[in-house]
């Protein structure tokens, strides 16, 4: 069993094809279950965020593995597996593995180094352990995934300057504004996620005068008042009724439900504008699919930032260095992971091997015990002994080199050659129940995006 990686992201995808592809956070558990479904997939993990959409499956064989989690995302998105063939990237075995904890490390992000990807991947496994489409494998790599996520974080720098998403696309934003700050301004944010929380946090620290949530539950909205209200900045909850009211007032709004569908309408804009003419209004729409109407940003006075245009604006959101720091560290951890695996993996190869001796001379005892059957106990037992050390001494140097050799990028290769050695049947528990394939990905047909090396 393999694991491999099959999404859309900001790299291989414009935003109208990652709107298509979009999974609101109420479907995920279907497609989950419909992963499941697939004749080679073992265990799913998908992650969803404003910028990627991906799942993370254990396989048994990588073309079919392909197939299974493509036509469940071809369905899902409306496109056929052509177009969908045309924005996806595929990672398969290490790779995938390495590209995982590039992703929690935040190197794979619209904004590199930001932190938001961590909570992201902690919720999407979450949701997958809940939905019981979590085995051992994916339960270990994606621990292990968040563990290297958060050192990357902490130890490299990488996320000194805090630069998010929301906090890329609120200064944008600013900059459409006259004077060019947030400073004094008032602010709506429609959506009372958490994406909202971190809108409303950049917010209060920008200096904004009030806040005003708007959200379909008013709990969640209070709740995100209230909270802002603690930190020293006023603000009040709202239902989405308020929309045209509250923005008659604003000077910009911040939109990130995660709903599936335009939430701010053309006309409630237009309607607002139509009571404060010669204002500005900045809007931020951070939903995929977008939140508000594409046209919004035809009316007189209306800046729009979105996803599409921060995708254009944004290059490396941290230093050299640091982005190199971690990159090492990814692949440090990448190959410290994999080898450990082939090592877990070629443990059954050793202990079939060791119960094959001790079969041959309990077998040879037995033997011994028939031909000479007046032979003293204790003069049987010695011998036993004897046997048994000397058959020990003779494997032990093999079955530890077999282990240190198992660790290396061909370790799978040792281990087979022990088991036809010896002739270990690998389908019985005692021995490596399925061998990985062999380079599979050097007879596809990959496209390499030039900007970073990753295959997309």
């Amino acid at each position: 069993m393999s694991v491999l990686v099959v999404g859309l992201s900001h790299r291989s995808a414009p935003v109208q094809v990652l709107e298509r592809a979009a999974v609101g956070a109420d479907e995920v558990p279907k497609l989950l279950e419909e992963l499941l479904r697939g004749q080679h997939v073992s265990e799913a993990v998908l992650l969803s965020t404003c910028n990627r959409i991906e799942v993370v499956a254990v396989v048994d064989a990588f073309h079919g593995g392909l197939a299974d989690v493509s036509a469940v995302l071809a369905r899902h998105s409306g496109m056929t597996l052509t177009e969908l063939t045309e924005h996806v990237f595929v990672h398969y075995a290490g790779s995938a593995v390495q590209h995982l904890f590039a992703v929690a490390a935040g190197l794979d992000s619209m904004v590199v180094g930001e932190a938001q990807i961590l909570g992201q991947l902690r919720t999407a496994y979450a949701t997958a352990d809940e939905a019981g489409t979590v085995g051992r494998t994916l339960h270990e790599l994606a621990q292990q995934a968040l563990r290297v996520g958060k050192r990357a974080h902490t130890s490299t720098g990488i996320d000194t300057a805090g630069a998010s998403v929301v906090s890329e696309a609120l200064a944008a934003a600013a900059a459409d504004l006259v004077p060019g700050d947030l400073a004094g301004r008032r602010a709506v944010i429609v959506g009372a996620g958490a994406m909202g929380a971190l809108a409303a946090a950049h917010l209060r620290r920008a200096g904004v005068a009030e806040i005003a949530v708007l959200n379909r539950s008013a709990e969640r909205a209070e709740r995100l008042a209230e909270n802002t209200r603690a930190q020293g900045t006023p603000a009040r909850a709202a239902g989405l009724d308020a929309l045209v009211s509250e923005l008659a007032a604003a000077d910009l709004m911040v939109a990130c439900t995660g709903a599936v569908g335009t939430i701010v309408e053309l006309d409630a804009v237009a309607a607002a504008m139509a009571t404060r003419p010669g204002r500005q209004l900045a809007i931020c729409d951070l939903g995929l699919p977008r939140d508000v109407d594409a046209h919004v940003a035809d009316l007189p006075g209306v800046s729009v930032v979105d996803l599409a245009v921060l995708q254009h604006r944004l290059s490396a959101g941290a230093g050299a260095a640091a982005v190199a720091a971690a990159q090492e560290l990814v692949a440090e951890e990448a190959q410290a992971y994999l080898a450990a695996q082939r090592s877990a993996e070629v443990t059954p190869t050793v202990t079939a091997l060791r119960r094959r001796a001790s079969e041959v001379i309990d077998s040879e005892l037995l033997r011994l015990d028939s031909r000479l059957p007046d032979l003293e106990p204790k003069v049987r037992e010695e011998f036993g002994r004897s046997v048994r050390r000397v058959v020990d001494k003779l494997l032990h140097t093999p079955t530890v080199q077999v282990k240190r050799l198992a660790e290396g990028p061909d370790g799978d290769s040792y281990a087979a050659a022990l088991r036809a050695l010896f002739e270990l049947d690998p389908q019985t528990p005692a021995a490596v129940a399925v061998q990985r394939s062999g380079d599979v990905l050097a007879a596809l047909e990959v496209r390499t995006d030039p900007h970073d090396g990753q295959d997309v």
